[in-house]
């Protein structure tokens, strides 16, 4: 049976409806009007002054509520989608990182598995898998293991994209390391976009890896070679390039609010993107959690190895676009984009909110606070 939704107004990819009329046939969206064109009168729930938003893609998440999407149970997986939903994340990257081969190999077959499978109705679905590492850059690592870095090669990118039945939608490469060039173009290939973090690289290295076919940039700033007014490097670049997509953890820890003013002036509303390298600490009290196989201390949202290395967040992506909102002044349908159709034109999904399209929505009130998630039509509890 059909049901008709309505609210004050309807942030889409492109534009505002006002006083919108939405059928949902099932999980999908049958129809999108106005109230004003429409004939229909029967409304079945009416959101008042509300704004219907599209749900959000996190395309670089590690973890949630005491898991690690590499365990890749479906314990692990179906209790972190579970979280994602109730944070008004619809579809998200399962992330991985620099690990030993054999455990990376288990855990990209074991997230391709889970893949397959339907999502639970209060679950958020992983529509793919981001590999960040192991080709990445000593230098820049971060908290990524010194071991287990290998340099990049076709073969290996090759056995990535087989244990995971072809599901690799996302890699972070450092493009300055010996064979990182001929591995992106072969990503590109595949079908797998490619984004240039945990980099020493300078102004030359990053500008071939964006002619092999580099679309954008891992957590920007962090674990990045610094600004130089005469070498500008990986950092320069990324800020510079129009076309480049990039990341940004907005968190208040990694990034200060003046650097994210920066970011946001620089990349504009159409090329930034939020994300949260959450790991299993987020939702989470303070303590010793695990990122991949290296030990993390949580305590007041900094989460340091213990090498007092900056290694991911405990932000959910509702909270990094009210973060943002905050730092920047951006509006809610702006800062809505930068978490739902910035992500999935990076990775060329097609707009959600249209016709066709799953109905996947957040629901925020008049004050722009979020109140709601409908996710594949069925509103879940928060």
């Amino acid at each position: 049976m059909a049901i008709t939704l309505t609210a004050k107004r309807l942030v889409t990819a492109e534009t505002i409806i006002h006083h919108p009329l939405i059928t949902l046939d099932g999980p999908d969206i049958r129809a999108i009007s106005s109230r004003e064109a429409s004939q229909v009168t029967g409304v079945t729930h009416d959101f008042g002054d509300a704004t219907l938003t599209a749900g959000l893609l996190d395309i670089h998440m590690h973890g949630a509520v005491g898991h690690d999407v590499m365990e890749g149970t479906p314990e692990a997986l179906g209790a972190i989608s579970a979280f994602l939903a109730r944070h008004g994340v619809t579809e998200y990257l399962a992330t991985t990182v620099t690990a030993s081969l054999d455990f990376t190999l288990r855990a990209l077959d074991r997230i391709s598995s889970y893949i397959e499978a339907n999502p639970a109705a209060d679950e958020a679905k992983p529509i793919g898998i981001h590999i960040e590492g192991p080709f990445v850059s000593h230098a820049k690592r971060g908290m990524h293991p010194a071991q287990f870095i290998v340099p990049p090669t076709i073969d290996l990118l090759d056995r990535f994209w087989q244990a995971s039945k072809g599901r690799i939608k996302l890699m972070t490469i450092a493009p300055e390391v010996p064979g990182a060039l001929e591995t992106i173009a072969r990503a590109t290939q595949l079908g797998i976009r490619t984004s240039i973090g945990h980099s020493n690289a300078n102004k030359a290295e990053t500008l071939l890896s964006l002619e092999a076919g580099a679309t954008s940039a891992t957590h920007t700033f962090n674990a990045m070679r610094a600004l130089d007014h005469r070498e500008p490097g990986i950092l320069g670049v990324v800020l510079d390039c129009d076309k480049l997509y990039a990341e940004l953890i907005c968190d208040g820890v990694h990034v200060a609010p003046e650097m994210v003013r920066l970011w946001f002036k620089a990349k504009g509303p159409a090329r930034a993107i939020l994300i949260t390298d959450s790991l299993e600490a987020a939702g989470m009290p303070n303590g010793i959690y695990k990122l991949g196989e290296t030990a993390v201390h949580v305590q007041d949202g900094r989460c340091l190895t213990d090498a007092g290395v900056l290694a991911g967040s405990v932000i959910a992506l509702d909270q990094a676009v009210e973060r943002m909102r905050d730092f920047t002044g951006a509006d809610l349908p702006t800062a809505i984009r930068l978490a739902s159709r910035n992500p999935a034109r990076m990775l060329g999904l097609p707009d959600s909110l249209t016709v066709g399209a799953l109905a996947n929505f957040n629901v925020y009130d008049s004050n722009g606070m979020r109140t709601q998630t409908i996710l594949r039509g069925l509103s879940i509890q928060l």
